[in-house]
Parts: C-alpha cells; sequence; structure tokens
C-alpha cells in the first residue's frame, strides 16, 4: 500500500557508505519508512574520485530504500564534506530603511556579510545567522520588529570547492534524481542527534565517519565553528589490516565485533580469532593487541579533532560537552578515551525526533535522520515539491510508458 504522507530523502554521500533514508511527514511529526545502503565506492575523503563508481553506489543504496518504503524516489536532500569544505565567520551593516526593522532589512545584512572576496573556485554552501545588533544593543536573536536605525549580522560562512561539490550534485544527478539542497554533514547531524539546550549552552559535535572528521561548534544557539579534518574510521581499519595481516574487509569486521578504544576495559585474558591472508588458518590474537592497534590512532584524531576545539576559540564555553556520532562513534570504550582527551563530558549522539517502523538507533544514521530533519524545516522556505512518490504510482507510470 503506498503511503499517503510528503516523503522527503536523505542521502547521506560518505566515503565509506553511501546511505538513503526516507521520511513520511504525518500530523505527528517524521516517521522513518525505508533505508537503503550500500558500500560507497568511487569517494576519497569525501570528494569523488570516480563518478561512474559513486554513482552505481548512489543508485543500489536509492533502490534499496525505494524497495523497503514503496515510493518513487526523486529528489534528495544531499550531504556534503571532505577536506575542501572551508569556512568563516563574517559581518554585515546595513542602515534600517523605516522605523522597524524588517525582513528585508535583515537579508540586506545577510547579503553584506556575504560580500567578500571569494576565489572563483569556490562557492556559498550555507550562510549562518548568529547574532544581530541593533544599533547598540547586541546579542539580539531576532531582531525583526525591533526599532532603530542600523542593523548589523554576524554570520558563519561555510564555502566549498565548485568542483567538489558539482561533482556529488552531477553523480545524484546521473541515476536520475535532484538535489534540492546541498547540505555541510555535521550540521545536518546536528538537527538529529543535538538539543536546543546543548546548542545554548555550549557544545562541539564530532562527527567520525570513514573518511573524514566533522566538526561543528556551538554556542548561544548558533553555530561558531566548523571545521572537517581528512581522516576517520578507515584509518582504523587500514592500520588493523597492517598489523594483524588480515585483509581490510575482515580488518573492519574484526573492528566492528572486537574492537575497543581504550585498552583499560579489555580484559587480559580475552582471546579473538582473525582471518589470515592467502588462504592461511585463521588465528588467535590477544584482544588486547587489537586495542594497542586501536587506541593510538584514536588518539591521533582526537587529539586533532582537540586542536581544531582549541583554534576556535570556544573549548572553555562548552558546558555541554561532546557529543560524538558517525560511524566511529560506535567504537567501544571512545567515549572514555575522549574524555580522557577533551577532559569534559562526552556522549554518543543517537538520532532523535522521529519515529516509524524503521529503527535508526545508531550514530551510523546520524547525518540521513538530519538531512530529513533539515529538509522538514527548510521545506516550505525552499517551496520546491518532493516528487517522492507512492510505489502504486511508480507502477502506473511504468504501465502508461510501457502501453504508449
Amino acid at each position: 500500500m503506498g503511503k499517503k504522507g510528503k516523503m522527503i530523502v536523505g542521502l547521506d554521500v560518505g566515503t565509506t557508505k553511501i546511505c538513503a533514508i526516507v521520511g513520511e511527514m504525518t500530523d505527528t511529526g517524521i516517521d522513518i519508512i525505508g533505508i537503503g545502503s550500500c558500500p560507497s565506492e568511487g569517494l576519497r575523503k569525501g570528494v569523488v574520485v570516480n563518478i561512474d563508481n559513486t554513482m552505481d553506489s548512489i543508485r543500489k543504496a536509492v533502490d534499496e530504500a525505494e524497495s523497503a518504503a514503496e515510493c518513487d524516489i526523486r529528489r534528495v536532500y544531499a550531504g556534503v564534506s571532505g577536506g575542501h569544505i572551508k569556512s568563516f565567520n563574517s559581518h554585515g551593516i546595513v542602515a534600517v530603511r523605516g522605523s522597524e526593522v524588517e525582513s528585508a532589512d535583515v537579508q540586506r545584512a545577510i547579503e553584506a556579510a556575504k560580500a567578500v572576496k571569494m576565489p572563483t573556485d569556490r562557492e556559498v554552501l550555507h550562510i549562518l545567522p548568529q547574532t544581530y545588533v541593533v544599533d547598540d544593543q547586541d546579542e539580539i536573536k531576532d531582531p525583526i520588529g525591533m526599532s532603530g536605525v542600523r542593523l548589523e549580522v554576524k554570520v558563519h560562512i561555510v564555502t566549498g570547492a565548485v568542483t567538489s561539490v558539482q561533482n556529488i550534485v552531477r553523480s545524484v544527478n546521473g541515476v536520475g534524481l535532484d538535489v534540492n539542497e546541498v547540505i555541510l554533514e555535521q550540521l545536518a547531524a546536528s538537527e538529529a542527534v543535538l538539543s536546543a539546550d546543548e546548542k545554548e549552552l555550549g557544545v562541539a559535535l564530532v562527527d567520525i565517519g570513514g573518511g573524514t572528521t566533522d566538526i561543528a561548534v556551538f554556542s548561544e544557539g548558533s553555530v561558531k565553528y566548523t571545521a572537517v579534518l581528512p581522516l576517520g574510521g578507515s584509518y582504523v581499519t587500514n592500520d588493523i589490516a597492517v598489523g594483524l595481516r588480515t585483509p581490510v574487509t575482515e580488518a573492519e569486521k574484526v573492528k566492528i565485533k572486537y574492537g575497543c578504544a581504550c585498552t583499560p576495559m579489555i580484559p587480559q585474558d580475552e582471546m579473538i580469532e582473525v582471518p589470515s591472508v592467502g588462504g592461511r588458518e585463521p588465528r588467535r590474537v590477544s584482544r588486547q593487541v587489537l586495542g594497542s592497534i586501536i587506541e593510538p590512532r584514536m588518539e591521533e584524531i582526537l587529539n586533532l579533532v582537540c586542536r581544531e576545539i582549541v583554534k576556535s576559540g570556544y573549548e572553555e564555553r562548552l558546558a555541554a560537552g561532546i557529543v560524538l556520532t558517525g560511524g566511529t562513534a560506535i567504537l567501544e570504550g571512545i567515549t572514555e578515551l575522549s574524555e580522557q582527551i577533551f577532559n569534559m563530558p562526552v556522549r554518543r549522539g543517537i538520532p532523535h525526533g522521529v519515529t516509524g517502523p524503521v529503527d535508526v538507533n545508531s550514530p551510523l544514521y546520524a547525518t540521513g535522520v538530519g538531512l530529513i530533519l533539515y529538509g522538514s524545516r527548510h521545506f516550505s522556505r525552499n517551496g520546491k515539491s518532493e516528487n517522492n512518490y507512492p510505489k502504486f504510482w511508480r507502477k502506473g507510470k511504468k504501465w502508461l510508458s510501457d502501453f504508449f
């Protein structure tokens, strides 16, 4: 039976996996009704290096999501990451045209903040207002309706390499899909795993994926700093493959099943079985050995994250601590290791704000669910039809095309 609600699709184009998640908008919220996932081929550190392989992975993930949700997917909200992402803070000042601030004044101030010299090979992905100043009154969240003669806005601007963003869009278009909007992945994930209170108090979201680690620092309810580190969980997997002399695919399975980022948590006498290469017999190895391979790499990644947080200037203002999400956040012991490195509270970020028959209760799905939540909140602003149809429409459309 076809679904009757409007459907929004989030497409997480990651380095190690492509994940398509279908959400149905209902009177009570959003139901997750379908998920499709496929190993990612054709991306490296969040950047497309082979369009054909990327298209194949996207097609498989979307087909699986369509089958699960019984719908015809036409439009998606796509996530983007990678070392090409750069961001900075800016501000704009304009004169208020009337006796009070109107939405047109706010838009002009944002445009003024956007008017910065930028290389031709970069494009703006997001302009995120932080705070407003009306005359001498600062720290204003919404200036519309206030009296004043001068309006200033402080914004966070996220940019990406034109070619890298276009290659993501081209890969999605290549499988017959349109892109509603390209969204920075950590911003999408923040929609799914952070609360309004955390954003207000001060929190750092750390999304550790396969090829990149994405960081977003929030304070006073707005984004203050974003960064992307070009390393992630795939480095841990490669270390295991080399250290234990096992194929990369088997190393990934060993990491997921037995991996621990904090060696003191591992029992001293626990043994695991590790597949060998070249048809050799599997070997029994102490789990402590596996931990001694994982822990140094995770320490390196987390220390680099810590350096970025210090660079942001908000390390002393993160009252809500650190929230870890992404596939690598599932790793046992990662919160304990993170608390030692950051010296502040750390928790795993699990998607919330959605319901439905499909279980997305894992950091793996944070970005995909966040893309849906972002799409639902910005749908009316974009004024675009999702054009994702129930299954009966897809069958009828195919019948008509075959008949004519």
